[in-house]
């Protein structure tokens, strides 16, 4: 029998980043679901705080030399590997020098949110999708872990439903208190676009004249999981409005198994 795929997109990752507890389940949970017989990979930014040479970061040349496109202007998407410390797997970096090289992750060092920190989230969603199509390794889940993986769940089932890879895709995103951080554009949802999406399918992110990430991310996710304990009443109350699996916050020493039992569930529908 094959062994199921899963691919973990992240925006944090121990030992590679640390900002919240993004990070450390990012870190675990690939481990714990490949040990249980999975199939992994796993994509992030390569932010500039990276230390290439410390974690042994590589160019593969083969996924490298795509161009991403962000308000009709192309950026090479470069992806970098490295294997992660202490276990049997290979972890991708997705690169850019306008977007990724400066050394801080979201904030200047007076801690003032980049302009552009919208702008980077779509060049990594599509830089994500592509960099997918190019392994041509069709995922059975997609787990998206925060907010700059917002889009992705928009891509699987708008902008990419008729590609082969993603048929059988089933799409999780983890929810969790860390929101967007900076302003958003009027230009947001031209520069989001891709694959002709229709304005219609923009609608979720929208309220009123505000951008709401999680709320596209939920409506647009076949599943999700809340990964912080306390949420805003919004997001809250959207993930209850939604009739979908969910599964509650799980603490410290529960959360690995209970994320297999959620994965197995939702592959178990999907045979039903």
């Amino acid at each position: 029998m094959d062994k199921k795929k899963v691919l973990i997109v992240t925006q944090e990752m121990q030992p590679y980043t640390a900002l919240s507890e993004i990070a450390e389940i990012a870190r675990k949970l690939p481990q714990h679901i490949q040990e249980k017989g999975f199939e992994i990979r796993v994509l992030m930014p390569r932010f500039g705080t990276i230390n290439e040479r410390r974690h042994r970061l590589h160019e593969v040349v083969r996924l490298s030399g795509m161009n991403i496109i962000v308000n009709d202007d192309d950026f090479p998407l470069i992806i970098k590997v490295a294997s992660l410390p202490g276990a049997r797997m290979q972890v991708y970096f997705l690169d850019n020098e306008d977007f990724f090289k400066r050394k801080s992750v979201f904030e200047n060092d007076e801690g003032k949110a980049f302009d552009d920190n919208a702008d980077r989230m779509v060049f990594f969603c599509k830089g994500v999708m592509e960099t997918v199509k190019k392994f041509g390794w069709a995922p059975d889940i997609v787990h998206c872990h925060g907010w700059m993986t917002s889009l992705i769940p928009l891509y699987l089932k708008k902008a990419y439903k008729s590609e082969p890879l993603f048929q059988k895709s089933k799409v999780i995103y983890s929810v969790y208190d860390k929101s967007f951080v900076g302003k958003i554009s009027d230009q947001f949802f031209s520069k989001a676009t891709i694959n002709n999406l229709d304005a219609a399918d923009m609608v979720p992110y929208q309220d009123g004249e505000a951008v709401t990430l999680h709320k596209g991310a939920v409506t647009y996710s076949d599943a999700f999981i809340k990964g912080s304990e306390n949420l805003t009443e919004a997001v809250t109350e959207e993930i209850a409005n939604q009739d979908k699996p969910i599964l509650d916050f799980q603490a410290e020493g529960e959360y690995l198994p209970a994320y297999l039992d959620f994965y197995h569930s939702l592959l178990e529908q999907e045979v039903e």
